[in-house]
């Protein structure tokens, strides 16, 4: 904090110093691309930066002087404009009703002011207050000093006075392009060293990340502030206000200022019109090019053309031009978004300033796991669940299932293993998926068999593609639809409730008749009152890693209470799963809830074709 404390104080203390350099910097990312283009038409380096500086600074001096020859033609117009404007201000007020509250609101401000500016004067003769004496002293004879008229110089320097620090700026600038071109490589060289030669790969890559980000972000920008700026002052100048060509350079230099920008030109432009025009359509007009313009290129155009070149964050904007604005003034409100993305680029590729890209960077804080992770604590299944729908816009509900949640679960196993989740924790996790399986319930996939069909390495893609080569999905024997047909038990922990709560509806949207049990199941308490009478195949699901001892004594239990009833152990707990011992009586499904469910329909269908062979055999017995 002292450190960033120190930095803050000497940027603002000596911004009269770091402001050009910061500019200078800037414009040598927007001009850099021309020089190495004329640098490939082999003209030497000196010559090359010198036209293209000559061109950028021309283009530059000549919107200014554009600018001032334009207000200085709308300034002498003014006077004519003001008794339009107060017509329809009266006009307003009889619209507006409670004209006479107005009036005598407006009467007693101007008595006020009136004796405000007079509370000075003497008090005239007959105003019953009592008279100086005789004897007083006379009062004192007004004096009015008057300056000599000023010579040509006095003229000379006070016309020259205001311009000599933004032109003294001004040529900084220059001066400092001009050399940041000519010495491109030396600099990079030196921060290079300066960074430590030791690491040249991550420098290397952190300089090409800013050059080329800086370089995009601002020649797009310049272009398309520019058109922004064109379609105002043509528009403008098409409705009839005066001096467009100002209103269009100034729209697209406040463009530069993100979201407000725009509104802030429009708010002169707008007045004027209403001063100008004797109705107020022109007016409307203006305003409504405005919004019309903002809205066509800050919704529909700036993100097909920019997308995430920025690289920050909506809150990320609008802190760094509340920050710079208030340590460089105007200059650094048009300078915060470059600055910004270079702190950015800085923290991306320097570990201890990691923290500048989580918080001012565009990329998502939380991987999707650790997000419905973080909502499964937070006892939240409604972001969850628009996470969720979000993801099965573009992929299957079993695909969502292995990928996303079934992580997210396997995160909060870590947790638990390590002893950081009590009760209260686990029994909200629980809860969160309960609802959010059941807000799932109805959900349909588009397109399922073509995503999965195209995705080689994933488990659900073979039960796709069965289903799609016999074109009808995969046939499930009645006995298999009835309730309780297949039994979800949860193997240790309330994270196996959740983990069958997942794998019981995955099942039942194929068909079977798919239950899920509470997460005490197995336990002495319980086992002896588990119903396992018409259940055809029992499902233990675990998310973490259990021992071969903990999988052979729950199978054996298992055996015991319905023989007949198979079991099949889901192994969740990672998906590069060591070999396990497979238990007499049991198959095994590790990795995904893919995996398991693929088991359990193989499972099923081994089941059917046996019993199909039993009966065959005892007919042709009979």
């Amino acid at each position: 904090m002292a450190v960033a404390a120190l930095i803050i104080a000497a940027l603002y203390f000596g911004r009269e110093i770091f402001v050009p350099v910061a500019l200078a910097v800037l414009l040598s990312f927007v001009l850099a691309p021309f020089v190495m283009r004329l640098r490939s038409w082999r003209i030497p380096r000196t010559a090359s930066v010198l036209v293209v500086v000559f061109i950028g600074f021309s283009i530059i001096f000549s919107l200014g002087g554009l600018m001032v020859s334009q207000a200085s033609r709308l300034a002498g117009k003014l006077p004519g404009y003001q008794q339009t404007l107060s017509d329809k201000i009266e006009s307003l007020r009889g619209l507006m009703g409670g004209t006479e509250t107005l009036q005598q609101a407006t009467t007693v401000l101007k008595e006020l002011g009136t004796e405000l500016q007079h509370r000075d004067v003497a008090p005239p003769a007959d105003s019953g207050l009592v008279r100086p004496s005789s004897d007083t002293k006379p009062l004192p004879i007004p004096v009015e000093v008057r300056q000599p008229d000023p010579g040509a110089l006095t003229t000379l320097v006070a016309i020259i006075q205001p311009l000599l620090s933004p032109l003294t700026t001004t040529g900084i600038v220059v001066i400092f392009v001009v050399f940041i071109l000519l010495q491109r490589e030396d600099l990079r060289n030196r921060v290079v060293r300066l960074a430590g030669s030791e690491d040249i790969q991550r420098t290397t890559a952190a300089l090409d990340d800013a050059g080329k980000r800086l370089s995009k972000l601002f020649l797009t920008q310049i272009a398309f502030n520019a058109v922004f700026g064109l379609a105002i002052g043509i528009g403008l100048e098409l409705i009839g206000v005066p001096s467009a060509p100002l209103w269009g350079l100034i729209a697209m230099i406040m463009r530069f200022v993100p979201y407000i920008g725009a509104l802030i030109s429009a708010v002169f432009p707008l007045i004027l019109a209403a001063a100008v025009g004797s109705g107020w359509e022109m007016l409307l007009l203006t305003a409504a090019l405005f919004v019309v313009l903002e809205l066509l290129a800050g919704q529909v155009l700036e993100p097909l053309i920019f997308g995430h070149s920025s690289g920050l964050s909506p809150v990320a904007i609008i802190l760094s031009a509340s920050f710079w604005t208030w340590l460089w003034g105007p200059v650094g409100l048009v300078l915060a978004t470059p600055l910004t993305v270079c702190l950015v680029v800085v923290g991306r590729h320097v570990d201890r300033l990691k923290f500048l890209d989580i918080m001012l960077g565009d990329r998502p804080p939380l991987t999707p796991p650790q997000l419905v992770y973080q909502r499964m604590l937070a006892g939240d299944p409604m972001e969850a669940a628009e996470q969720a729908h979000t993801y099965l816009e573009d992929a299957s509900l079993e695909d969502y299932y292995d990928k996303i949640l079934l992580k997210g679960l396997r995160l909060a196993e870590a947790d638990h293993r390590l002893g950081h989740l009590n009760e209260e924790r686990l029994d909200r996790i629980v809860s969160t998926v309960g609802e959010l399986v059941t807000d799932l319930e109805t959900h349909h996939d588009v397109e399922v068999v073509q995503h999965a069909s195209a995705d080689e390495g994933s488990n659900i893609s073979v039960l796709a593609a069965i289903e799609h080569a016999s074109d009808q999905p995969i046939s499930i024997p009645e006995k298999w639809r009835s309730p309780r047909s297949v039994l979800c038990i949860p193997g240790s922990s309330k994270l196996d409730e959740a983990a069958a709560l997942v794998l019981a509806q995955m099942l039942r949207r194929h068909g079977f008749g798919a239950e899920a049990e509470k997460a005490d199941a197995l336990s002495m308490s319980r086992f002896f009152s588990l119903d396992l009478t018409d259940v055809l195949l029992v499902c233990v699901c675990y998310v973490d890693q259990p021992s071969s001892a903990k999988i052979q004594y729950a199978v054996r239990r298992l055996s015991r209470k319905n023989s007949s009833a198979r079991p099949l152990l889901a192994l969740l707990g990672t998906d590069n799963a060591t070999p396990v011992e497979n238990p007499v009586g049991a198959q095994i499904a590790q990795g995904s809830f893919g995996v398991a469910l693929e088991a359990l329909i193989q499972a099923a269908s081994d089941r059917y074709s046996d019993a199909a062979i039993e009966t065959k055999e005892m007919q042709a017995t009979s």
